[in-house]
């Protein structure tokens, strides 16, 4: 395998990997395996050692199935153009991957600072560098001035 084929694939992998999770974040975000993963990380910032009110938890229900969908759609979108026009070295497929990441990581990154949620800018910084990676190694193959 090439290793622009490598790079190629991980941006895929990882594309599908952020669909999972929100489609998981949707539909099972109230269950225990989000609340060992998830919220016993998220609701001690706003609730401190308490228990959220019921009208916050019916909030987070459908703020978490609602952002979820977003992840699960963005994830989709990242792996198609990851699949074909940036495996055919679309410049603009890489474009629209950096600028899409970059986009994301800095305004979802300083609100979740801005409220204390340390968590999340971890797991953001995770995610972001696994998407950084491939497209700095495989920026030199976009370089032409085909493929738009």
């Amino acid at each position: 395998m090439s290793h622009f084929l490598f790079w190629q694939r991980w941006l895929v992998v990882l594309s599908v990997l952020t669909s999972v999770f929100g489609l998981l974040l949707a539909f099972l975000s109230r269950t225990a395996l989000f609340d060992v993963l998830f919220n016993r990380r998220v609701d001690p910032v706003f609730w401190g050692d308490g228990e959220p009110a019921a009208a916050a938890l019916l909030f987070q229900g459908w703020i978490y199935g609602v952002v979820g969908a977003t992840v699960a759609g963005w994830g989709v979108m990242m792996a198609f153009v990851a699949w074909h026009p940036f495996r055919q070295k679309q410049r603009w497929a890489w474009n629209c991957l950096a600028a899409g990441m970059l986009v994301w990581f800095v305004v979802d990154t300083s609100i979740t600072l801005h409220f204390g949620v340390v968590f999340n800018a971890a797991f953001n910084t995770i995610l972001f560098a696994a998407a950084l990676v491939p497209l700095l190694m495989t920026r030199k193959e976009f370089s032409g001035e085909g493929g738009g």
